[in-house]
């Protein structure tokens, strides 16, 4: 009999990364002309991130220095979820991003889905914020990677634990 292969479907932030994406966008800004006695700040939390500045302008000036760090970083600017533009202190602005980590259920079923109607021999189940997939044959495996990367997902997926 033929040996299961599987592999686990995650979305994960390396915020070991994501740390250092943070301290070179301070560093660009601190540099930079466009920011000379700008109040810009990132603050770095558990697993959020605020962005102060002096107004939204500037504000999403950072958060695209910042999406350009992570994105040669590796790191999916597709997992950051924006809160809402606060008023802070001074007629500054602020906006909290946190960062998804797991697979939702929502995004788990529809992955679920996915890999369902694609009719290739394999299987799938969700396991809290992950999924396993398995199957005899590797290059099932390898195709169901191949859709899930082309397939328009609101979070990154990252794929572990191949089998």
């Amino acid at each position: 009999m033929a040996s299961e292969n599987s592999f686990d479907i995650v979305s994960k932030m390396d915020m070991q990364e994501l740390a250092n994406a943070v301290n070179q966008t301070e560093r660009e800004i601190e540099t930079r002309f466009d920011f000379k006695d700008s109040k810009s700040s990132l603050k770095l939390e558990k697993d959020a991130l605020t962005i102060a500045s002096d107004d939204e302008y500037k504000l999403n000036a950072v958060i695209d220095i910042l999406k350009s760090k992570m994105i040669k970083r590796g790191l999916a600017v597709k997992n950051m979820d924006y809160g809402k533009l606060e008023p802070a202190s001074m007629g500054s602005v602020r906006q909290k991003v946190s960062f998804k980590q797991g697979i939702d259920q929502e995004n788990a079923k529809k992955i679920n889905i996915l890999i369902r109607d694609s009719k290739l021999k394999v299987k799938s189940q969700i396991q809290g914020d992950q999924i396993r997939v398995t199957g005899k044959s590797k290059n099932d495996l390898q195709e169901v990677m191949q859709m899930l990367r082309k397939a328009d997902l609101s979070l990154d997926l990252q794929f572990t634990n191949f089998k």
